[in-house]
């Protein structure tokens, strides 16, 4: 009946669709084939060899940078004013023919997630960003040959397709590398490239920085956080100071400090108050009043001596690492390659950069204007109209 229906209808009410079924055993194939084989033929043409049958999958890249002459690591699209270090790299992923140009342009379409945004100055020796790439051969070499020296890409691996490298971190390790003789008594010591740290005062900054240790309210660490926005309450797994060790005549202290996540210039902060307690500028109480609700200044050290060292995939490990399919993100095989990018590049900046600019010494010049006293008088003025209770900072 259907077959009566269309004899009857007249050509002109036939519907479109019909007419090139009808067509498409006749004239119309030869239109559907020719177009076809020139879709075909611009996929594996000469002039699209990049694009030809390259699987694009989602990897994560291993990153060491010097962050010196940066404006941090996340790129700021449509703004030349200020450099960055993703700026560089996607140059350089496009340039090696890892990504196509409209994916440098809008990031979103490679799926790029960085684990950490540095602040401006600040380098790194276990960045980890995710992101879909063409695997081609001999990318790292690739990738790396369109890169500055001071930013190499140390390892690659794959991971699932929907791994974020931000969201699957679980935590983040830092080190702070300074000059020793920012933790110089300011009425008994000397203050500058002289000064020896002694096994007293090292023992007195560890049990300072032990104090981090667990959950506190960071608001007085960053800014724009309320004290009581859930978000400001941060976990600190460990946090150190190792022993000195002496780089063209000034002696150097690296402190370490491991977290689940930390807010803008919580780290610089965090050293910042220590300094400021072991120099005699600031009372050991005004750590546990920096967790209370009170405001409280809290001086932020320089950002040359920051350095992410390493960030920790453990729950993704856990679950895809042994599954046979995924390999677990962890750079046993990497470490020689971040240790040397370290001690070429990275150490070598914060340590010749102090010696000329002096960061920390100006820095430290700036502590007498905090006054911590007052901050003391109102907290104790508080305190006495509302008392907290025991534990309350914590």
């Amino acid at each position: 009946m259907a077959g009566n229906v269309e004899a009857a209808a007249p050509v002109g009410a036939r519907p479109e669709r019909d007419t090139k079924a009808r067509s498409g055993w006749r004239g119309g194939a030869r239109i559907w084939e020719e177009t076809e084989q020139r879709a075909k033929k611009l996929k594996s043409g000469p002039d699209a060899d990049q694009y030809r049958k390259l699987p694009k999958r989602k990897v994560v890249l291993l990153m060491g940078y010097s962050g010196k002459g940066y404006h941090g690591m996340q790129r700021n699209v449509g703004s030349s004013q200020f450099k960055t270090i993703e700026d560089d790299l996607v140059a350089a992923l496009v340039q090696s023919g890892c990504i196509p140009e409209n994916h440098g342009e809008d990031m979103r379409k490679m799926s790029f997630q960085r684990c950490a945004r540095t602040d401006k100055g600040v380098s790194a020796a276990g960045q980890v960003v995710s992101l879909k790439v063409w695997l081609i051969d001999d990318i790292l070499e690739k990738i790396n040959s369109h890169l500055p020296p001071h930013i190499r890409i140390l390892g690659l691996k794959r991971v699932t397709g929907g791994f974020n490298s931000k969201n699957k971190c679980d935590a983040r390790t830092y080190l702070y590398m300074l000059p020793t003789f920012a933790f110089a008594h300011k009425d008994r010591d000397a203050q500058d490239e002289s000064y020896r740290l002694s096994a007293d005062t090292l023992r007195r900054v560890n049990a300072l920085l032990a104090r981090y240790k667990g959950t506190h309210n960071f608001h007085n660490f960053t800014s724009q956080k309320g004290p009581r926005e859930a978000s400001a309450r941060r976990y600190v797994l460990d946090m150190f100071c190792e022993e000195p060790f002496v780089r063209e005549g000034m002696e150097f202290a690296v402190i370490k400090v491991k977290g689940q996540s930390f807010m803008t210039h919580q780290i610089r902060k965090m050293v910042g108050l220590v300094v400021a307690v072991v120099k005699g500028y600031a009372p050991e109480s005004l750590l546990e009043r920096s967790w209370g609700e009170a405001k409280v200044d809290v001086p932020k050290a320089p950002g040359l001596g920051l350095v992410l060292e390493r960030v920790h995939f453990d729950k993704y490990n856990q679950r895809f690492g042994s599954d046979g399919l995924h390999e677990p993100l962890d750079w046993t095989r990497e470490e020689a390659g971040a240790a040397a990018f370290k001690e070429q590049h990275i150490y070598p900046t914060i340590v010749s950069t102090e010696r000329q600019e002096g960061s920390m010494a100006r820095w430290l010049s700036t502590l007498p204007v905090h006054d911590f006293d007052a901050t003391a008088h109102a907290a104790a003025g508080l305190g006495a109209k509302t008392p907290s209770p025991p534990g309350d900072s914590d």
